[in-house]
């Protein structure tokens, strides 16, 4: 039998299965793009450009509204030729990227990074064009079982999401590439028996093809980590090698060693300093952030070094005897604490294949996390301090970022909820009476970090109920950072000796004590203004709120609900720092938050694009005037696609801090929505449900999780992850049961009203789910995620009235509703 003709028969059934592995290979491909370009560029780069890189679905949807018809009449060959062409440009497109040299840290000046842009958006974005032909060919096919082929898209983009991440715990990124690839080619196979094409042994062929990736040579796959990151810029130097790398979903280790120009990693350490750390080994995560692991000498004594910190302070203060560290790292503040002597250390450490690091070189570290006195736990920072019942005499929060990374602004979008409002109150509700919290930060000029952190201490000491907030403060700096010190009771004028003498012997900086005359003020790392001391001054006073409003930079305090601390733009002072350009002003910019609003212009532009061209082209295509008209249809799927999208997002970034870490956030929220909206949709379709009742249920239950998952956050934060998964399984699964139901109800009377037209509402919706993406996390930075989720509720809402006012029974009659 013909093929065309096997597959041209009426009872040919939707192959739901290949659709369901496409589906999950697409979003497997978009996670492991997120982790490769947070490696070889930043995370807010990686975000930009999967998110311009999904306008593929859009893309895919106005291409099919003008080969619909000469596609449809070859289903078969064409949907097997888009699954292989979406395996070969995984790899390919990716790789050929890589190639393209664009480096975002010159796009503000040098105008063929733009062109560069262009390309690579090109290239990511071909991929996820062939996946979306697979999936809008099959809805235009199969229109009668559109709910059928959504639920099999949703469950699997939602199994592909948990997939990628155990592959992330058992392959490097770079190796994975090919993998994937592999096995979008065994997809092939797959489709060629779903379709029931002969001769079936030929499927075999596929295999075979997916076995030729792995013979391409290893160096084309080989990271090319941008040459700004602190990797690059340290095996530059000579004598560096790479010992060891592992690899996680959470980060990729690189430790580095060189005998010739030793490490000497000492954050905060004094210019009067006299000895030196010993013997050091790098370890940089995802390229950039670096760590070190300190030889642990025979004679402790050389270990003085650790005296000349800013961050020895508290122990001059007060003998602490149970600290706790939110941070373990490679042990730097363990390590400090040990030279001071303290009886109880316990560490908080995200990443076990950092603590794992430490612990392969006992002999180098000394047993430093093995010690009688030392406890280091694997968890988030916050978890862990809620669970606690006991209270410690330090808690530190070390240095997290690097010096480069943090003064270009590159983490203006990581969502941080160490450095919130209500972390500190957490902090501070878990110290001794007397007990004190430390935290240290990159130096910025203007100052951004530090007086951000002052701003949002004094904002915790005051939900606490602390009456004269500043005698509870203390704050140094040195010639590259600053010391927070926060304590739980007033700081006695012993104390405050006790600070100035350590200053002055260190060659320290006052910043803010109580009582402080500004005089005393920048006297060793001179600045041309007491610029630190006179901030924190204006941020004690009575009109700190105009202070913060007037500042050039954002130095609001961060909340649980507005958790982006490194973010520090204010769209007034862009003019003057483009006045700057030529004088070196460029390195004020806070370029993660501007590339963020140039892709939400971009993505809007290039939608308008994708959206109006069929109707340009084809303006008089059929349509019904009572029904599905385009109108309804732009408004219609435009508001789910940005709803749906809004609601996802909002929770990824809200679970971030109940989950501990974005990459599980991510995979665990969009594998309940996606699966569960699968679950909605089959019920929808068999049920003919109207439109009005799962959304009824959306705006019921998004105002329910509004109130209570705070609640519920604090009150199982404490929880380990698995069970923190099944309760996030059953605060949002009943939501994303009902989300799954408007998009295939509404396609499929498209498919009945205008079929033609099938494509389009798939392009339209696939455009603002890229919108949806960029603008949610926009609104998020500057009105917070309850703002997101009632912007959602409202769209799903409009999305209702516009529905017509009709739905179908049973017997397939159409009925006013």
């Amino acid at each position: 039998m013909d093929r065309n003709t096997a597959n041209s028969r009426k009872d040919l059934s939707p192959p739901r299965f290949t659709i369901l592995l496409v589906s999950a290979m697409a979003l497997s491909y978009e996670i492991l793009l997120m982790r490769l370009f947070s490696i070889v560029q930043y995370h807010h780069f990686a975000y930009m450009v999967i998110s311009l890189a999904l306008l593929g679905y859009g893309a895919s949807g106005t291409f099919l509204v003008f080969f619909r018809q000469q596609f449809l009449r070859r289903f078969p060959v064409v949907l097997i030729g888009n699954i292989l062409l979406f395996g070969i440009t995984v790899v390919a497109c990716y790789l050929g990227g890589q190639h393209l040299l664009f480096n975002p840290d010159e796009i503000f000046w040098n105008n063929r990074q733009w062109l560069k842009l262009f390309a690579l958006y090109l290239l990511l974005a071909l991929p996820f064009f062939f996946a979306a032909n697979c999936i809008a060919l099959a809805f235009s096919r199969f229109r009668q079982r559109i709910s059928a082929i959504y639920a099999a898209d949703l469950f699997g983009a939602g199994l592909g999401s948990i997939f990628i991440i155990g592959l992330l715990f058992i392959f490097f990124p770079q190796k994975l590439l090919l993998l994937l690839g592999s096995f979008i080619f065994s997809i092939a196979m797959v489709a060629w028996l779903e379709l029931r094409l002969q001769p079936r042994w030929q499927a075999l062929l596929f295999i075979g093809a997916a076995a030729v990736l792995f013979l391409l040579p290893s160096a084309w796959t080989d990271l090319a980590i941008s040459p700004y990151k602190g990797l690059s810029q340290q095996m530059r130097i000579n004598g560096s090698r790479i010992a060891e790398q592992k690899s996680s979903p959470l980060a990729l280790l690189t430790v580095v060693e060189n005998n010739l120009v030793p490490f000497r990693y000492a954050p905060g350490l004094s210019l009067a300093a006299q000895s030196e750390p010993p013997a050091q080994v790098g370890i940089f995560m995802d390229g950039d952030s670096m760590n070190v692991i300190t030889r642990f000498p025979d004679d402790v004594s050389r270990l003085a070094y650790l005296d000349k910190l800013t961050s020895a302070l508290p122990y001059h203060l007060k003998q602490a005897m149970d600290i706790l560290i939110l941070g373990a790292g490679a042990g730097s503040d363990i390590l400090q604490a040990l030279y001071y002597k303290t009886v109880d250390i316990a560490a908080v450490e995200l990443n076990p294949q950092v603590v794992q690091l430490v612990r392969n070189r006992p002999e180098f570290s000394g047993n430093l996390l093995d010690r009688e006195n030392v406890r280091v736990l694997i968890g988030e920072a916050r978890s862990f301090v809620s669970g606690s019942s006991k209270n410690f005499d330090l808690i530190q929060l070390p240095m997290l970022n690097t010096f480069s990374s943090t003064a270009a602004g590159l983490y203006a979008l990581n969502e941080n909820y160490l450095y919130t409002v209500e972390a500190l109150q957490e902090y501070m509700q878990h110290l001794a009476p007397a007990g004190y919290l430390g935290m240290s930060r990159w130096i910025k000029l203007p100052p951004r970090d530090t007086l951000k952190l002052f701003a949002t201490a004094l904002e915790a000491l005051e939900r606490l109920g602390t009456q004269d907030s500043g005698n509870h403060l203390v704050m140094i700096r040195s010639w590259q950072s600053a010391f927070l010190l926060v304590k739980k009771a007033p700081f006695s004028p012993e104390e405050i000796n006790r600070v100035k003498e350590f200053c002055q012997e260190r060659l320290f900086d006052l910043v803010y004590y109580p009582g402080m005359r500004r005089q005393e003020a920048n006297r060793f790392n001179i600045l041309r203004q007491p610029y630190f001391y006179d901030g924190a001054v204006s941020l004690l006073g009575k009109e700190a709120g105009s202070f913060m409003k007037r500042y050039k930079f954002n130095i609001k305090p961060s909340t649980d609900d507005r958790p982006y601390f490194s973010n520090f733009f204010k769209w007034r002072t862009l003019p003057e720092i483009f006045r700057l350009k030529g004088q070196g002003g460029m390195v004020l910019l806070e370029s993660g938050y501007l590339i963020l609003v140039l892709t939400l212009f971009q993505a809007i532009a290039a939608s308008l694009l994708l959206i109006l061209l069929p109707v340009i082209a084809r303006p008089y295509a059929q349509v019904s005037e009572a029904g599905w008209n385009r109108p309804r249809i732009v408004a219609y799927f435009f508001a789910i696609g940005l709803g749906f999208l809004f609601l996802e997002i909002a929770y990824i970034q809200k679970f971030i801090l109940y989950l501990g870490h974005p990459l599980y956030a991510a995979a665990a929220v969009l594998a309940i929505f996606l699966v569960f909206a699968g679950m909605g949709s089959q019920y929808g379709q068999a049920k003919r449900v109207h439109i009005k009742w799962p959304v009824a249920v959306i705006l019921g239950l998004g105002i329910v999780d509004l109130i209570a998952v705070n609640l519920l956050f604090d009150a199982l934060n404490w929880l380990p992850v698995p069970v923190k998964i099944f309760s996030a399984i059953l605060i949002l699964g009943p939501l994303a049961f009902c989300m799954g139901m408007p998009f295939p109800l509404a396609l499929t009377e498209v498919g009945t009203d205008a079929p033609d037209l099938i494509p389009w509402a798939w392009a339209v919706n696939g455009c603002a789910s890229v919108i949806a993406a960029v603008l949610a996390t926009l609104l998020a930075i500057h009105f917070g995620f309850t703002a997101v989720v009632l912007g959602s509720l409202t769209l799903y809402g409009l999305a209702a009235a516009i529905f017509p006012g009709r739905y179908k029974l049973k017997g397939g009659r159409n009925t006013t509703g």
